[in-house]
């Protein structure tokens, strides 16, 4: 169970970490399964700048991704064998955008055999204290901004190389910040956001290429689920709050699979009443899915609906307006357990 307790913070600083990366000859990089935008951003962010100090760097992804995310890779070869493990050793072990266990299901008994060589770079305000050397900054909209104090004392360049950013440092952290601010409409795109948003355009990314490739990009099959879950879309507290369902037939009619989900629990949030929208998704036999969205409150100081702690009750977490778990049960069963907290917590909320 992942631990929601303050003693998750930060016990580093980000010139021990970089130091404690480019005195390693060989470094393993990865983050939580199913990586999305901000871990694999991290992840090419951090494997590109440690290549620039001549560094041997692995990248090791376990679980299934969004295919549009491969338009983000150069020339690295990620591992990405879920039935594998890596077989090399590695003198340091970066694991980025999560410190939860639970989100490191796949990897989590190879790194607790080597839990002395992991450092942790995290923005979530949930996670295991088990690593000794991490940097958890709950400020940072994302994982990638987490990591620009690390990539700046390693002292190399975030305009290299390709042209219009393709493979640079500064791309990667782009995609990473812009995918986990909902492309800079989140409340989470602070000043801070942008201040480093207009330096890494200033560094070459095009972000209009970048985003056509990242948004723009979907199967047909996205559609066809999209379709399927809004005809099972069940409105909660006087349509405060959306709730979808996926389950395995559905993704057989329309030929899609999870990595087709991307977006799908947004469509709820165009209703102007709706205040938070959960998607819940089953292809594994006794695994739901739960993916959960939020507004942020319309007038300063306003209430608003956590997710964080929603899915904190079902063993996950993320953010305030973005979080997700992974439960085991039946969809019937999970579905009406879930509508109860999320009723619970908007009649909280008056």
């Amino acid at each position: 169970m992942t631990q929601v307790t303050a003693s998750y913070s930060t016990t580093s600083t980000p010139r021990h970490i970089a130091d404690r990366l480019v005195n390693a000859k060989r470094v393993l990089i990865t983050s939580h399964d199913r990586p999305d935008g901000d871990a694999m951003g991290s992840v090419l962010a951090l494997a590109r700048a440690l290549r620039q100090r001549g560094r041997f760097v692995d990248i090791w992804l376990a679980g299934a991704f969004d295919p549009v995310l491969q338009c983000l890779f150069a020339n690295e070869q990620p591992g990405h064998a879920p039935e594998k493990l890596p077989t090399a050793e590695y003198e340091a072990v970066a694991v980025l955008d999560t410190g939860s266990w639970i989100q490191l299901e796949h990897l989590g008994p190879w790194l607790k055999e080597r839990r002395e060589k992991v450092v942790v770079v995290d923005h979530h305000r949930s996670g295991d204290t088990d690593f000794a050397d991490r940097i958890v900054d709950t400020r940072c909209a994302s994982c990638t901004q987490a990591l620009v104090p690390i990539i700046e004392a390693l002292g190399v360049k975030f305009d290299m190389p390709g042209t219009g950013g393709s493979g640079s440092i500064a791309e990667a952290l782009f995609a990473g910040l812009a995918t986990d601010t909902g492309w800079f409409r989140f409340s989470s795109a602070d000043a801070a956001v942008f201040t480093l948003a207009s330096r890494l355009l200033s560094a070459g990314v095009e972000k209009d290429r970048l985003y056509r490739q990242l948004e723009e990009n979907s199967r047909p099959q996205r559609l066809g689920l999209l379709g399927r879950a809004l005809s099972n879309i069940r409105w909660l507290a006087n349509n405060r709050a959306a709730i979808m369902q996926l389950l395995p037939e559905d993704f057989v009619t329309a030929s899609g699979s999870p990595e087709d989900l991307a977006g799908v629990v947004n469509a709820p949030m165009q209703v102007g009443s709706t205040e938070c929208s959960l998607l819940l998704s089953q292809t594994e036999v006794g695994i739901v899915k739960l993916s959960f969205r939020s507004k942020p409150p319309l007038h300063v100081g306003g209430t608003f609906v956590d997710v964080n702690r929603m899915a904190s009750e079902f063993g996950g977490g993320g953010h305030v307006h973005a979080a997700g778990a992974r439960v085991k049960g039946e969809m019937s069963v999970v579905a009406a357990q879930v509508a109860k907290v999320i009723e619970r917590t908007i009649a909280e909320l008056g």
